[in-house]
């Protein structure tokens, strides 16, 4: 019998419209997601059309995967965002500041935030790393043109000496340093300044070198390879003293580096 009553359309369940919703927020297509969780793509068909619900079981992998909480989810309040009496009052304060109070109190909470994290934040150093390899062995033969790019380590006695880090290339400097080091190298303006017996990095004709340094030329470690002898007409270029090995460790964090950059706009 018509009634001439609209159907009205069923309300899907609120699980149902949150899969839907962020899945489309990620971007990602409904197979997609079901091979993240595990399930066939029908399944998440099923689920966003109000045909099924996801089991109990898949409920924390689908959070994951949709980079939401369970509350987010169910759309229902999380209790641990709840505000406490303190903060409400707090917030129904601020709210009968003037505007020139108001940016007061921004400016000073600004300002704690940033002493907290600078407490709490580890101390970064940014070195300039040198794709040009230093050859341990047979030089690279194009130009030392290479500008560098920043580098961020966290602070360390070797660090805080060092200027740059150049990667090492061959295995004429073994057992001491091998093929792939990262080595921290410390720019010294005048050669005499590097003793005989330490070890540099040195730029000769088109050429980068990491070697011993001994008053009749430059030596390996390994000894394969025989000595780099010069004479008066032959250029040599120091570029630094080797400090030694870059632990990858040491490398800072993403996370870290944007803490030091917050705290140091100037230094970027």
């Amino acid at each position: 019998m018509k009634t001439g009553k609209p159907v009205e359309k069923p309300t899907l369940p609120i699980v149902c419209e949150r899969v839907r919703f962020y899945r489309e927020r990620m971007g990602i297509e409904q197979k997609e997601l079901a091979r993240m969780i595990g399930v066939t793509g029908n399944a998440v068909s099923n689920w966003e059309n109000g045909r099924g619900r996801p089991d109990l079981n898949l409920i924390p992998a689908l959070c994951e995967a949709l980079h939401i909480t369970m509350y987010e989810l169910f759309d229902v309040e999380d209790p641990t965002e709840q505000l406490t009496a303190g903060e409400q009052m707090h917030i129904e304060q601020y709210r009968e500041l003037t505007p020139g109070h108001k940016t007061a109190v921004d400016q000073l909470m600004d300002t704690l935030v940033k002493v907290q994290i600078a407490e709490n934040a580890p101390l970064i150093r940014r070195l300039t790393y040198y794709s040009r390899s230093l050859a341990a062995g047979f030089g690279d033969p194009t130009e030392f043109e290479d500008e560098g790019e920043p580098i961020w380590l966290y602070a360390s006695r070797e660090v805080d000496r060092a200027d740059c880090v150049f990667t090492v290339n061959g295995n004429s400097m073994e057992p001491k340093f091998h093929n792939g080091d990262m080595v921290l190298v410390s720019r010294i303006p005048d050669a005499p300044d590097l003793q005989p017996g330490e070890i540099g990095a040195f730029i000769t004709g088109n050429e980068t070198y990491i070697k011993v340094y001994q008053e009749d030329g430059l030596h390996s470690l390994n000894p394969e390879y025989k000595p780099m002898h010069f004479n008066d007409a032959d250029r040599v270029y120091l570029i630094g003293r080797v400090m030694g090995i870059l632990d990858p460790e040491q490398v800072a964090s993403e996370a870290d580096v944007n803490k030091y950059q917050m705290l140091h706009p100037e230094d970027h």
